[in-house]
């Protein structure tokens, strides 16, 4: 704890080592900053564990960032397994269990740079879908790092849609085996992390065949390389696929199957059992062996989406104000960048959406955790419910992050350009989120096909489920603001992302009902309709959004300044997604032309006050320098002097030029007579 005192009273100081142009910004908060960090952090208890996994890990040198992007992705990927063996035996030291206080803040703390991502995802899979002894078996050794194992869904030809998997695990009775096998190319499995060079052991989604008939896709435990010598095992095609755009740390990788036999005993087997004599038995939904792909969504809206979009905002707005660019009043000296309106409608809506997406991660940790309960007692009612919020809100959120830690690297000109401002690096991780685990517009459609569903039901008569309860409630048919303060009522914002998202809702479902009573098959009605569907999730996931901040937001009475900025910044998120999305709100006409100008009134009106609390708004996450790693975003905003230091480490620099010695000399040395 003495480390921490001693940092956080550096960082609550304002001395000459903060640079002046950031120092005036954080000198009058209006609200208590450690308070807010206490509420964000959900508590000062959690609070306090997280500044002492914080110090622990950032005073440890074997996790030390210093020089990575001078890195190759080897190096990259080699520091990454160093650091996770290493982080397991600092566990043991430190007493933090795996299911203790700590474990929560590792990931924030890590930056995602650590290896074996994937096998925790390996690890829950065997947690969730596994028999007691199945669980007994191997999870001791994957936990301890005995075996390291890997999710081996997505295909060369085939990613989201599972339906279409194409590598089989057929049931070979007289072995009692089953025979797993990539038939063609396409079927090789592609892209699974801790495949290309790590993984010893993979659990492979496959076809189950038994008898010639197909019962879906399984899970099955399959060891691709040996114990001894980590050679591939006969049969087994493995390697990295090669470059990508991000993650150079990780080894993601190819796998050909030749007909494999693993026991009865390797298909995972709590929902879904073959028995010896070739029978299937199957208990609750046949979606549960997509349960771990909720998990993984629904985590990776905090750990790989929401921290990211929230790095690229503070790193953007501390610079904001740091840059100085051009006379705002002619004659005067140059303006912070963060003066110009232009760069505040950039970044202080992606500010608020850090802290809309902030309240949505909690809330559906918790529908998680209780459908999850649900399931463990047999109950499998809400699991629709629950797929269809994970991956609508799973697509939103990367979207639209993916999208704002861009708009945050451009605002910061040139110098966002570089890799040590963290920005490039932080835009291709996100990014890759848009597409694993689920590509988005898969995902929305799966979604949309809930939503009709539930309109369907609600049409009927029959109650709906919370989440979409909103489809069977009346509606006003025009918005009931008269001037541009309405706009800062919830009430007056929340009516019209309802109305927009059960309009779109209704109209995609009435056409797709139309054309199949006139006698279009299904499937062509879908995909006639797929734009409109696509559009109807999307406002359905907007509305949750908005939904979750406003409550979030009003149960902070307790701290009224605390409060009042904080429903400013939800204000200021709605309203953007108001005039980003015009046309379907002007759709019918629910908000007339004369409306929309009181909405870009208000939401200018909330750009100059949000201007003020920018810096401390974002001050209040807490981020080490560490974990932004950027030249741009550090606490004391010393940009300039930074960048110069971190240019000088590039090995480059202390290199001899080949390029000159093999090339360029020749033709100076040869105008040296000339000159």
């Amino acid at each position: 704890m003495a480390w921490w005192n001693t940092h956080r009273d550096f960082k609550n100081s304002i001395n000459k080592d903060i640079n002046p142009d950031l120092a005036s910004e954080r000198k009058f908060p209006p609200f208590n900053v450690e308070k807010l960090t206490n509420l964000l952090d959900g508590g000062i208890e959690n609070t306090r564990v997280r500044r002492r996994v914080e110090a622990a890990i950032h005073s440890d040198p074997v996790f030390s960032r210093e020089n990575q992007y001078f890195l190759s992705s080897s190096e990259r990927y080699e520091r990454g397994i160093q650091k996770s063996i290493h982080l397991k035996k600092k566990m043991v030291q430190l007493g933090w269990m795996k299911d203790g206080p700590e474990i929560q803040w590792l990931n924030r703390v890590l930056a995602g740079d650590i290896g074996f991502n994937v096998h925790a995802v390996f690890v829950n899979c065997i947690l969730e879908l596994g028999t007691d002894e199945q669980i007994a078996k191997w999870i001791p050794l994957a936990q301890n790092y005995n075996i390291i194992g890997t999710y081996a869904q997505t295909e060369l030809g085939h990613g989201t849609y599972l339906r279409g998997l194409e590598t089989t695990a057929t049931f070979d009775m007289s072995t009692q085996e089953f025979v797993i096998n990539t038939p063609k190319v396409s079927a090789m499995k592609w892209w699974p992390g801790d495949l290309g060079r790590s993984a010893t052991h993979a659990l492979v989604l496959a076809q189950l065949y038994i008898k010639g008939k197909n019962y879906g896709m399984h899970p099955f435990l399959v060891q691709i390389r040996s114990l001894h010598n980590h050679s591939p095992l006969p049969g087994i095609t493995v390697g990295d696929i090669g470059p990508k755009m991000g993650f150079e740390h990780i080894d993601n990788g190819y796998l050909i199957l030749r007909n494999i036999r693993i026991p009865l005993q390797n298909m995972l087997s709590r929902y879904s059992q073959v028995l010896p004599d070739g029978r299937y038995v199957k208990q609750g939904s046949e979606k549960i062996n997509y349960f771990s792909m909720i998990l993984v969504r629904v985590s990776m809206i905090d750990n790989a989406v929401v921290n990211t979009l929230t790095k690229a905002c503070v790193i953007a707005i501390r610079y904001s104000v740091v840059r100085r660019q051009s006379e705002l009043k002619p004659g005067d000296t140059e303006a912070k960048i963060l003066d110009y309106q232009t760069q505040q409608g950039k970044l202080l809506p992606q500010l608020a959406a850090v802290y809309a997406f902030h309240f949505i991660g909690p809330y559906l940790h918790d529908f998680y955790n209780r459908v999850h309960h649900e399931i463990k007692s047999g109950n499998f009612q809400s699991l629709p419910e629950l797929h269809a919020l994970a991956a609508g809100l799973k697509a939103l959120l990367t979207e639209y992050s993916s999208a704002g830690v861009e708009v945050c690297r451009r605002a910061c000109g040139g110098h966002g350009y570089s890799m040590l401002s963290g920005l490039p690096s932080l835009y291709s991780y996100v990014l890759a989120a848009c597409t694993y685990e689920g590509e988005n517009t898969v995902l929305y459609l799966q979604t949309a096909r809930y939503l009709v569903k539930c309109f369907a039901s609600g049409q009927s008569g029959q109650s709906l489920p919370q989440s979409v309860a909103y489809l069977t409630s009346e509606l006003s048919r025009r918005c009931q603001a008269r001037d541009r303060s309405d706009f800062l009522r919830t009430e007056i914002y929340l009516d019209a992302f309802k109305h927009r998202a059960c309009r779109l809702i209704r109209g995609a479902a009435t056409k797709l009902q139309a054309m199949v009573q006139s006698g279009v098959k299904q499937y062509e009605a879908w995909n006639s309709s797929s734009v409109e569907l696509l559009e109807a999730s999307m406002a359905h996931c907007q509305y949750i959004v908005v939904k979750v901040f406003v409550d979030a937001v009003e149960k902070l009475d307790s701290d009224p300044a605390i409060q009042k900025s904080l429903k400013h910044l939800c204000h200021l998120f709605a309203l953007h997604w108001i005039r980003t999305n015009a046309g379907s709100f002007l759709h019918d006409e629910y908000i007339s032309g004369n409306q929309l100008d009181m909405v870009t009134a208000s939401y200018l009106d909330l750009l100059l006050l949000l201007r003020k609390e920018a810096v401390i708004l974002v001050d209040a996450f807490d981020y080490t320098d560490e974990q932004l790693n950027s030249a741009l975003g550090s606490y004391d905003g010393q940009v300039y002097q930074r960048l110069f230091e971190w240019a000088q480490k590039a090995p480059v620099n202390h290199q001899v030029n080949s390029a000159y010695e093999n090339y360029m000399k020749p033709l100076f040395h040869s105008a040296l007579s000339k000159l």
